[in-house]
């Protein structure tokens, strides 16, 4: 079996977290609870997971499906290089965001979530992982001609390649030899009667 990256599902559980604690600041700060200003730092904690995690990380190994839009934050997160890279530090950094959320019952279920998230990272780094952007493949033209090696010979439907005839150099020649060089001459007589 092979190795899992953690950084995988590190990214999807802390992009869920930012959701779910945007969600919690929402209701926290609409229902003016005592607190209510965590609830608001809760939305802006989570809108920063959110911008943070949306980009995916291209996998060591297979492909990555790249979220719609990514690619501009990702531009944006390349800028901060290391910083954005290291997974020690987006443990650290999701950790100490989620305490102060979790001081509300609206807030709390992001605050575990994103403490998994934070758990989940700090594995990851420990295994060796970073994140490394997905890059924009460059568009190959296909060459004209290139791909058709060969046409076909016989038009369809053509029987399997087992099956085929193979004409020997004496059929072609005598084929070459019989085949008219001037005008085709009908052996059918056409009159053109108009009633």
């Amino acid at each position: 079996m092979g190795q899992i990256e953690w950084a995988m599902w590190a990214n999807e559980q802390a992009l869920a977290s930012g959701l779910i604690l945007i969600a919690g600041g929402i209701v926290a700060t609409a229902g003016q609870f005592t607190l209510w200003y965590f609830g608001a730092y809760s939305i802006a904690a989570g809108v920063l997971v959110c911008l943070l995690e949306y980009p995916r990380g291209k996998r060591k190994k297979g492909s990555t499906m790249e979220r719609w839009g990514q690619k501009y934050l990702t531009k944006v997160l390349k800028v901060f290089g290391p910083l954005s890279r290291n997974y020690y530090f987006r443990a650290f950094l999701h950790l100490g965001l989620s305490a102060p959320a979790g001081v509300l019952l609206a807030t709390i279920l992001g605050t575990a979530c994103l403490a998994i998230a934070s758990g989940i990272y700090l594995l990851a780094a420990i295994r060796g992982e970073q994140w490394i952007p997905i890059e924009p493949k460059p568009k190959e033209r296909p060459q004209v001609g290139g791909t058709i090696k060969q046409p076909p010979s016989n038009p369809p439907p053509r029987p399997p390649a087992e099956a085929r005839k193979k004409p020997n150099e004496q059929e072609e020649e005598a084929a070459a030899a019989s085949v008219p060089s001037g005008p085709h001459e009908n052996p059918v007589p056409v009159t053109d009667e108009v009633v």
